[in-house]
């Protein structure tokens, strides 16, 4: 970074032989996160779901701006200090600068724009998944629906409730996973949508279709043993994991399967990628028995009534 906060603009330097990949995300209390949100959590929330996007890509994230719109309740030094604290430790975690911004006064809003660099010809896409690759995802599914359901609910009583609160307003992005997965995965998205939908984004831009076995999802115990039932939903069609989703051509299979085997890359693998046929659905559901389960919402939608 040759010039950073202070001036009308940054200035960076570009690492040689390599890409700039942009991504930028808004937040919105009561829609991405609640109201009752501490400065901490909203900050951290806020980076880790953008370096999300970095991670999909498999870029390593260098730079971000942020736009904050504070209500007046909220532009006091305690919530400020919070939010400040809460930024820095995930910007110290992922080795990313914050390199200019904004700040207004309005519904608490947050913008924030990622930088990252990947080396040329290698970042990693949603169009290149083939017929017969499989499709792995990493980490645990469900998680973040679950969090939000007991955030909406009551989640005291729930044994896992410390773990999913972590995991909503703290999740992982799987910044090393992308990396590892350069050159390797033929496409890749992260989950923030839900699984199906995602995967969905992946068919669509790479026209083929997909299949997905449920007895494959990743799935914490904790949730399954609650409701079992409720956690297919989340694991499928919830959303807000942040996790990656991506496939993998059978050329390519023992390398991410010595990585797994290795410790290096947490990775399931959930299904297969199948010929494009535009006159069925782009992901199905299988279960056990290969019985075709029927889904009714995919994955969330911003502008659906």
């Amino acid at each position: 970074m040759a010039l950073g906060i202070g001036d009308d603009a940054a200035v960076l330097n570009v690492t040689p032989g390599q890409q700039l990949v942009m991504a930028s995300d808004t937040l919105v209390a009561g829609v991405h996160f609640p109201e009752t949100a501490s400065g901490r959590e909203v900050a951290t929330r806020s980076l880790c779901v953008n370096l999300s996007d970095m991670a999909a890509m498999g870029a390593k994230p260098r730079w971000f701006t942020l736009a904050l719109t504070l209500p007046r309740d909220k532009a006091n030094a305690e919530w400020l200090a919070d939010f400040s604290a809460g930024l820095g430790d995930i910007a110290k975690q992922y080795d990313v600068a914050l390199v200019g911004g904004d700040t207004t006064s309005g519904p608490l809003t947050l913008t924030l724009s990622l930088v990252g660099e990947v080396p040329v010809g290698e970042a990693l896409t949603r169009s290149g998944a083939g017929s017969g690759d499989s499709v792995f995802v990493t980490g645990y599914l469900g998680d973040g629906a679950a969090a939000l359901e007991l955030l909406i609910n009551d989640f005291a009583d729930h044994t896992d409730s410390d773990r999913l609160l972590r995991r909503f307003y703290c999740p992982e992005p799987q910044i090393q996973a992308g990396l590892k997965l350069r050159s390797i995965a033929s496409a890749c998205i992260d989950i923030s949508d839900g699984l199906m939908a995602d995967l969905g984004h992946i068919c669509k831009a790479s026209g083929v279709t997909a299949v997905i076995q449920t007895e494959q999802l990743p799935i914490a115990a904790e949730i399954l043993e609650r409701s079992p039932l409720d956690a297919l939903e989340w694991a499928l069609c919830g959303g807000d994991d942040y996790q990656l989703c991506f496939t993998v051509a059978a050329d390519q299979l023992a390398k991410v399967e010595a990585l797994i085997d290795l410790g290096e890359l947490d990775a399931r693998r959930i299904g297969t990628i199948k010929p494009g046929d535009q006159s069925i659905i782009t992901v199905s559901v299988i279960d056990k028995n290969n019985t075709l389960l029927t889904v009714v919402k995919p994955g969330y939608n911003h502008f659906s009534h």
